[in-house]
């Protein structure tokens, strides 16, 4: 079968299409052909070398198929049936946080860029039916994400008002249509004029951009004060999101591309109550609850662009460059 390898190397990390073996099916194993596959920023990052333990395997944590082949021991009912596949792996008996053997799937273990993939039943779901394959593929880690960040942590609910920041995102992009969905007044910080304009048509009450230096009094101006921030940059944005919170507001982030802030006001958190939680994937129950709520609210994806397997070093590109809008989804059937 081809799959999409990474090939780690002191000149540089590359990825590079190969034929590779086609995996056996074993005891209560079950083996997906996938249809469709999403990247995200984590393949971006492994391929530059920003995670640890980096070895050669198969990336891709995103993906939906069909089931091809069931082991012993697993229901024959499986057979032909279109699923999702859970990236979670070894999350533990904890829901609050993952245990120290967790890992996503992709690398270590052989992810989703690659025509087949061996898992087992317990990472499977029914793909809902209002939804294509290569919008099913968008959701999973990005949705799972999002979803623990804004109700887990965040306690999203009807006229909350809620911001989001780099909604030009993937996570930050499924962070706002769930918010939406649940009935919150929902604001969103971009640095990119067009990309607010069209979350705007997407339901938000209003945007703001980050490169306008009065962003954060135009929304204490217009908006008050937040119930809740989302955040994934960290930086200066962080500091400036405590002080637009009210009393027993959150801030939940789950990443910190800006670095460090300059500045945390911890007079204004004690005083106004305000609680501060990181919050990164989500647990098995969590993806469940995702995948509900996005089938109740008819909720489809956000696509950039679903390109042909061989094109997906063009999609790596697409996300280095920070262009697109929507998930750069990679399908094998065209």
């Amino acid at each position: 079968m081809k799959a999409l390898q990474l090939i780690p190397s002191k000149e540089g990390n590359r990825i590079e299409i190969r034929d590779i073996d086609k995996p056996s099916v074993g005891t209560g194993q079950v083996l997906v052909r996938l249809h469709a596959a999403a990247l995200n920023r984590r393949d971006a990052w492994i391929r530059q070398g920003m995670y640890p333990g980096i070895q050669q395997s198969v990336l891709g944590s995103d993906g939906c198929g069909t089931v091809a082949e069931v082991g012993s021991q697993v229901a024959q009912e499986l057979l032909g049936k279109s699923v999702l596949i859970n990236p979670n792996n070894n999350w533990g008996d904890n829901p609050s946080h993952q245990s120290e053997d967790y890992h996503i799937l992709g690398m270590p273990s052989d992810g989703t860029f690659a025509e087949y993939i061996l898992t087992t039943p317990d990472r499977l779901i029914t793909k809902p039916d209002f939804i294509s394959f290569a919008e099913a593929a968008a959701l999973p880690l990005a949705g799972l994400t999002a979803y623990r960040a804004v109700f887990t942590h965040g306690q999203v609910s009807k006229g909350k008002k809620v911001l989001i920041s780099g909604a030009g995102g993937g996570v930050a992009q499924f962070a706002f249509q769930f918010a939406v969905a649940a009935g919150a007044e929902v604001y969103v910080l971009s640095g990119k004029q067009e990309k607010i304009d069209k979350l705007m048509a997407m339901g938000a009450k209003g945007g703001f951009n980050y490169k306008d230096e009065n962003w954060a009094k135009q929304i204490q101006k217009s908006v008050g004060s937040l119930d809740v921030a989302i955040d994934s940059a960290g930086g200066a944005t962080f500091s400036n999101l405590i002080r637009l919170l009210g009393r027993s507001g959150v801030l939940v982030f789950y990443g910190a591309t800006l670095g460090l802030p300059p500045k945390v006001d911890l007079f204004r958190m004690f005083f106004n109550q305000i609680r501060i939680q990181g919050s990164t994937m989500g647990n098995d129950e969590e993806f469940t609850q995702m995948i509900q709520f996005v089938a109740e609210h008819q909720i489809k994806p956000v696509i950039d662009s679903v390109r042909p397997f061989t094109d997906i070093a063009s999609a790596f590109d697409t996300m280095d460059a920070g262009e697109g809008f929507g998930k750069l989804v990679i399908a094998f059937d065209v």
